[in-house]
């Protein structure tokens, strides 16, 4: 187990490395970045404008008759500003030189420094990454406790009314998207045409701070009530039939056959021996469920109700071509998904011995 678990993290490597040369050349390949975003507002504010240097602290007003620039829109703009924002902004050096400097650079965990916020990368993920796995906890936690014993029903009463109608739900469900059912939650519950009962921003109130422990956690769960039931929606379905097509497997199972004949209950036939056996692979695919959680829906849920998670924070990034936060998310959502889809297989392991990863390939 130690070498499939060393090879993994090996194997982690040059995933991680495949994944950022793709999505940079997609970057440089891209219309539109930083420079061409402050040519843009210089050109907005007249050939006469006015532009902060960030992080050099010097302003500065230029203008005249630039030459031949390969930015869209330059015409007009002294050529040494338009120097000067590369250089800040690292675009004075070749492409290669950059992306080698970023992987030196993310080797040791340090993203830089955003372009518009003044603020280190690291810090912004640390600040939002708090949100996204609360988000990402709460939902499974519900998910689980409506699958998994709906899914034990549904198998329990296989072919009845009961498991008809709730697999119509279950379907319903599964095929309304969850930013559709957000935008669904808000005109129903959040001032947008019926009632205001719930916040529609944010994650705490303005006053959270002043507000007693009791008041601070019912104020929290206020908040995040539509987010986690948007997530919800979609996610319960998959897991619902998973788990009842787990319980299906095993209740034909010969050893289930022999537990009735002994005139064993059909309670301690359920929970004392399919129960165990079916759950394996449902516990085991934890960590996978949470990626797919924070991966997927929290991402359009935090920006539609402007939780300051990861979501929301490349987001905002990839509409400003905030290129070191784009980036600094990008790798932190890549290397917890690689880690936690190897806690996963671990966790396979440890809930059924029989799964051996040893004796194949990885």
């Amino acid at each position: 187990m130690y070498a499939y678990v060393l090879r993994r993290l090996l194997l982690m490597v040059p995933t991680l490395l495949g994944i950022l040369l793709i999505n940079f050349l997609v970057v440089q390949a891209a219309p539109g970045g930083p420079v061409e975003r402050v040519v843009a507002e210089l050109r907005g504010h007249g050939i006469e404008a006015t532009a902060r240097v960030a992080g050099a602290g010097e302003t500065v007003a230029r203008g005249g008759e630039g030459g031949e620039s390969r930015y869209r829109g330059a015409q007009g703009i002294d050529p040494e500003l338009i120097a000067e924002l590369e250089a800040f902004y690292g675009f004075d050096r070749p492409a290669h030189e950059r992306f080698l400097q970023m992987l030196v650079n993310y080797a040791r965990f340090d993203f830089g420094d955003s372009f518009y916020r003044d603020r280190s990368v690291i810090e912004l993920i640390v600040d939002a990454l708090p949100v996204s796995i609360s988000l990402g906890l709460w939902t499974l936690l519900l998910v689980y406790l409506i699958s998994i014993p709906l899914g034990i029903h549904k198998a329990v009463r296989d072919g009845s009314r009961f498991d008809l109608w709730s697999s119509a739900v279950v379907i319903v469900g599964y095929a309304i998207p969850g930013f559709m059912f957000a935008i669904l939650l808000i005109v129903l519950f959040a001032g947008g045409s019926f009632w205001d009962l719930f916040p529609l921003r944010g994650l705490t109130s303005d006053n959270w701070a002043e507000l007693s422990w009791p008041g601070r956690i019912a104020d929290y769960f206020w908040h995040i009530t539509l987010p986690v039931l948007a997530m919800v929606i979609g996610g319960f379905a998959g897991l619902t039939m998973l788990t009842k097509n787990a319980f299906l497997d095993e209740i034909n199972k010969q050893y289930v056959i022999t537990a009735r004949a002994k005139g064993l209950s059909e309670r301690r036939v359920l929970y004392g021996h399919v129960f165990r056996n079916a759950m394996l692979i449902v516990i085991a695919g934890f960590p996978a469920a949470f990626v797919a959680v924070l991966f997927t829906g929290a991402l359009l849920i935090e920006v539609i109700f402007s939780l300051d998670g990861l979501g929301l924070l490349g987001f905002e990034a990839a509409i400003n071509r905030d290129y070191p936060v784009m980036f600094g998310t990008l790798f932190i959502f890549t290397l917890m998904g690689l880690v936690l889809n190897l806690i996963g297989d671990l966790m396979y392991v440890a809930v059924d011995p029989r799964i051996d990863f040893e004796s194949r390939e990885v």
